[in-house]
């Protein structure tokens, strides 16, 4: 990368492993970061518009038939100790790319037509994120639903962790939850599920959900669970039956079990 380090491209791949800082800055600049061959063809089939690439120079064979669909697109070729020193980590995926963000979509729009959907409350944590929405895209959710307090859906490791299928399943920031998220899907016809362990939680096993329903899991933060307010602005309390003396899931594990028997019922 010598002969381009001055390269103002090259500022979007400073300092990636600063969660707080790559979050803002990323969403300011209106960019993300893509991982490894699959991750990132995946972006470019759904869309999305590359800045610039950067690779050593033993990967570049393999990634010429992504690179090269791009001709007026830079692509930094480093030895892996520059790669490191302007990253902050050892690049061993292959290659990055970073791309433009794409503006977001409306709640109503990824709504429209969808019969499934998962709401992430206060879900921060990338690799749970990343997680779910694998899951979704595999088990026939519609649409995925971010609180405002949420992490990023397009930051990478959610990004990697989601094998690139944060691309592929409609997604949208919520503006406030619970209250006015819970109109919208309301307004669209959805009933809402939350997953949480309440007195009145009913088992899976007893819930409706069935093809003529138009169901919205709420799924909560990985150490508090759902809010006190979204419980009592929801439809029910769902809860997954559990055996082993084990009273819960991590909350990727569960949204998974949730999407497979919504399918199943789906299906039947």
């Amino acid at each position: 990368m010598g002969a381009h380090a001055d390269h103002p491209l090259l500022a979007d791949y400073v300092s990636m492993t600063d969660v707080k800082l790559r979050s803002s800055l990323e969403v300011e600049r209106g960019l993300f970061m893509a991982e490894s061959y699959n991750v990132i063809e995946r972006a470019l089939d759904a869309g999305a518009q590359p800045r610039s690439f950067m690779m050593s120079e033993k990967w570049l064979e393999k990634f010429s038939p992504l690179f090269s669909r791009f001709p007026d697109v830079p692509v930094f070729v480093g030895t892996e100790s520059e790669l490191e020193a302007s990253t902050g980590f050892h690049v061993h995926r292959g290659a990055l790319a970073s791309m433009q963000r794409p503006v977001g979509r409306s709640v109503d729009s990824v709504l429209e037509g969808a019969r499934t959907v998962a709401v992430l409350e206060n879900i921060v944590d990338h690799t749970n994120v990343g997680a779910m929405f694998r899951s979704a895209a595999a088990l026939g959710v519609d649409a995925v639903l971010v609180t405002p307090s949420a992490a990023d859906p397009l930051y990478r490791r959610a990004i990697r962790v989601s094998m690139g299928t944060v691309f592929q399943v409609p997604w949208a920031r919520l503006e406030s939850w619970p209250h006015g998220g819970v109109e919208i899907l309301r307004a669209h016809g959805f009933d809402t599920l939350a997953l949480a362990l309440t007195e009145n939680s009913r088992s899976l096993h007893d819930v409706d959900l069935s093809a003529s329903r138009k169901v919205a899991f709420v799924l909560g933060t990985e150490g508090h669970g759902l809010t006190a307010s979204t419980l009592r602005a929801v439809d029910e309390s769902v809860i997954i039956p559990m055996s082993g003396g084990v009273d819960s899931l991590n909350v990727a594990a569960a949204s998974a079990v949730v999407f497979w028997q919504r399918e199943v019922c789906m299906r039947a």
